[in-house]
């Protein structure tokens, strides 16, 4: 028995040994490959000056003379030319790739680099290059608010998310909060910006649709182009994300679209190529999903004969993190930057030279556009940041654009709340306002404006016993309100219980109120897509929430006001004709309350417009039938698991069918396409909004000079308050010979701020060739001559004016 026992104990230390034997290699070989692989590779940050030429230079490589690419007097394309001279292959094969996973978690020692940055372009030493930082995201900028050894702190500002800055369809607003951004990256030292994103709103139970602008490319286009060069102007660079056709979260590492080129081009592609010509963004984003079984990094089709041949772009292409497969694929279809890098995809490069797979000439062109990139960035320019933007600026630009891009969806004599003075704040939301989704759209900001801190601050006084109501719920359901931290935060929301109302609460409340405003939130994000039930639609509590309190408020005269602190599309069509009003507010970042509170006290007209549909059923979409039904939201293991060891490819015959590939059946018919194509009733048509005011459209001046529709008319504000009004231009081919959406948008504008009475000359103009439509027996762009209708409308449901023009000849391919 004891020498059982005895044998049974040296087989359990054998057995531990090994663990703890294989646990050491296997955290040092997970160091090495992912976490941190650069020891050789340390930056240089100290350089003596050197006077030559009449010229002051750092002399970057200490060879004691000014060599081209250290004169920032000669052009770029000498200065990388003879950086690249002077660079080895295994330098030029270093620059491909980040600095690993140690980089794309933020992680820095004390007092050394900039911690929560999510990835780098790493240093060349030997020629004095810097380490280049990159960040999230789009509604600003996501570092660590504090750091280890200091007290002051590096808060950013959370601006308004995507979806409402296209609601404000006011492209200067829009190049001004870029500006912010830029000035902000900037001063805390980051070189680009991992935004923003254009993918189009295919369907809305996307999970990152916030991220987004459109369901119209060219809305998203020229909205993602003021942006853009909003913070360009700043000498910060952008990543425009994701290329392409990255529209759901589900299995999106592994997931095929399966598109037509036609819909590829018209759609999904679209967007991206008006930000490419109207902007030129220093770096775009390829995305984590295949487009017709090849992976986007490794799609020469996309990334060379469409982004540069076709267009003309000039930047640099890098990856999601961790995205595609095969690095020297990637590398040779014109995938520049490997994000965040590993040291396996540094050594796959290698072998790749060495084996032939990979040509000197692929690398030499991969690092030649990184090195534009790194010689246009401010630190090659000597700029010394101070780590101290103007916060305070950029909040008071935050407020303004929210407040522009909030849609009022109804209103019947209640708003603007001038004559209610007790307000009496319903529903969670109110008092948790949503500043912004969830993952690397998130922002760590110093402070969140809740509606009730903005109505207060707007000289309203907040019903005693609707606060009351509010302070029971939160200290029965303490542990409920306890907000995600850290890496939680970013893919966890914050959902905290809704609020049941007593028959008694109801009663007090009412009766010492003079109105009430319910606000209903929502939240999503990165690592997993909506569902219907009880997201999309509303829940049950939430229905019967509003019908009570709106028969409570109307028994007694009141009126009843409900408010959307939501990222994304939900159904209204069952229950807004219960309240009075309807405010759509979305997420506008940390001033959300503040910018609501303008719009009730009518401070500020609300004129945002909606930039996509919001559909009676989810089912009436076309794409509904091609996207995921039960999607899972994925952990923050599950994520760094995938993103590190990702998942094998499955045999095709166990794909599953929206999850392993989606069909995109439904072509070109996304958003307001598809219902005006069908006929289709929906709740608020694409490009809808209300005002406190009343616009009148003058009759449409049209003539073709050049390829160039020309389009004039007047508007003239007919109300009682001054206010802004977008309008949109939509052209439709009549008597069309192929299958075509029945009208487009073309152009839009928004007003100046109009006084009552005043009226406001609008010239807008449409290039004959963006009427074209790809046509796939050509493989080429055509254009049907004959006639076409040039609509001015204030929504794609309210036509205004209309005026037919022939184009004729002029249509001749």
């Amino acid at each position: 028995m004891k020498k059982k026992l005895l044998l049974g104990l040296k087989i359990l230390g054998v057995l531990v040994l090994l663990l703890i034997v294989a646990g050491f290699f296997g955290v040092r070989y997970f160091n090495k490959t992912f976490l941190s692989f650069e020891e050789d590779y340390a930056e240089v940050t100290t350089f003596t000056e050197v006077v030559g030429e009449g010229h002051t230079f750092l002399d970057r490589n200490g060879n004691g003379k000014l060599d081209v690419y250290e004169d920032d007097r000669q052009p770029i394309d000498e200065r990388v030319a003879d950086a690249l001279s002077q660079m080895t292959l295994e330098e030029k094969i270093h620059l491909l790739k980040g600095s690993g996973l140690a980089s794309a978690m933020g992680r820095t020692e004390p007092g050394t680099g900039i911690p929560g940055a999510v990835g780098t372009i790493v240093p060349t030493p030997r020629l004095g290059l810097p380490t280049i930082y990159l960040s999230d995201g789009p509604a600003g900028l996501r570092i660590l608010p504090t750091r280890e050894g200091e007290e002051r702190t590096y808060y950013c500002t959370a601006f308004p998310i995507a979806t409402l800055l296209a609601s404000s369809w006011n492209e200067k607003l829009i190049y001004d909060v870029g500006n912010a951004m830029g000035t902000e990256a900037k001063e805390y030292g980051i070189d680009v910006i991992l935004g923003p994103g254009a993918n189009i709103h295919r369907h809305p139970l996307c999970g990152r649709n916030f991220e987004y602008f459109s369901e119209d490319p060219l809305l998203s286009g020229y909205m993602g182009a003021a942006i853009i060069n909003g913070i360009e102007s700043n000498g910060v660079g952008t990543s425009v994300k994701h290329f392409v056709a990255n529209n759901q979260e589900t299995e999106r590492f592994v997931n095929n679209v399966i598109v037509s080129e036609r819909a590829l081009r018209e759609i999904y592609l679209k967007g991206f190529e008006h930000i490419v010509k109207k902007a030129q963004p220093w770096t775009i984003m390829s995305s984590y999903n295949k487009v017709n079984g090849t992976y986007t990094s490794e799609s020469s089709h996309l990334l060379t004969n469409i982004l540069r041949d076709e267009w003309k772009f000039e930047g640099l292409v890098m990856t999601d993190w961790f995205g595609g497969k095969n690095p020297p694929a990637q590398i040779t279809a014109g995938n520049d930057l490997l994000e965040p890098g590993t040291n396996r995809q540094w050594k796959a490069l290698k072998e790749a030279v060495e084996n032939g797979t990979l040509s000197k000439e692929a690398i030499d062109v991969a690092a030649g556009r990184i090195l534009r990139l790194v010689f246009n960035s401010k630190k090659m320019k000597g700029y010394i940041f101070g780590n101290d933007p103007d916060l305070a600026a950029h909040a008071a630009i935050t407020r303004k654009l929210a407040a522009e891009g909030m849609v009022l969806l109804k209103n019947e004599n209640t708003l603007p709340l001038s004559n209610n003075k007790n307000i009496a704040l319903l529903g969670v939301t109110s008092y948790e306002f949503i500043a912004g989704g969830t993952g690397s759209g998130d922002v760590n900001e110093a402070y969140t404006v809740s509606l009730a801190e903005g109505l207060a601050n707007a000289g309203f006084a907040i019903n005693e016993a609707g606060q009351k109501a509010f302070q029971a719920h939160k200290s029965t359901n303490k542990e409920d309100f306890k907000k995600p931290e850290g890496m939680e935060a970013i893919f966890s929301p914050f959902t905290p219980p809704e609020m049941s109302y007593s028959k008694e609460q109801i009663d007090e409340i009412v009766s010492s109120a003079d109105v009430g405003v319910l606000t209903l939130g929502r939240n999503a994000g990165e690592g997993g897509d909506r569902v219907e039930k009880d997201d999309f639609l509303l829940t049950d509590h939430e229905k019967g929430m509003i019908a009570q309190l709106t028969d409570a408020f109307h028994a007694v005269g009141k009126k009843m006001v409900v408010v959307l602190n939501i990222g994304g599309v939900i159904e209204t069509a069952s229950w807004k004709d219960l309240p009075d009003a309807i405010l759509l507010a979305w997420q506008g970042g940390q001033e959300g309350g503040n910018s609501v509170a303008d719009i009730l006290s009518g401070t500020v007209n609300p004129s945002g417009k909606l930039p996509m549909t919001f559909p009676v059923h989810l089912a009436d979409h076309a794409s509904h039938a091609n996207f995921p039904k039960n999607p899972e939201m994925m952990s923050v293991s599950g994520m760094m698991k995938n993103l590190v060891f990702p998942p094998d490819e499955k045999p095709k015959a166990e794909w599953i069918r929206d999850e392993d590939y989606t069909n995109y059946d439904e072509g070109i018919y996304v958003g307001y396409r598809h219902f005006d194509k069908q006929q289709m009733d929906v709740s608020y048509p694409f490009g809808y909004g209300l005002s406190y005011t009343d616009f009148q459209y003058g009759e449409m001046e049209a003539s073709v000079e050049k390829d160039t529709i020309n389009i004039s008319f007047a508007i003239t504000n007919i109300g009682e308050t001054a206010g802004k009004e977008v309008v949109q231009l939509y052209a439709e081919k009549l008597n069309t010979a192929i299958d075509r959406p029945r009208q487009e948008l073309r152009a839009f504008s928004k007003t100046k701020i109009l006084e009552p009475g005043a009226t406001d000359s609008i010239m807008l103009q449409i290039p004959v060739p963006e009427l074209r439509y790809w046509n796939e027996e050509k493989k080429d762009w055509s254009l049907e001559n004959g006639a076409y209708a040039i609509k001015v409308a204030a929504s794609s449901r309210d036509i205004r004016q209309k005026v037919v023009i022939d184009l004729g000849e002029k249509a001749q391919n």
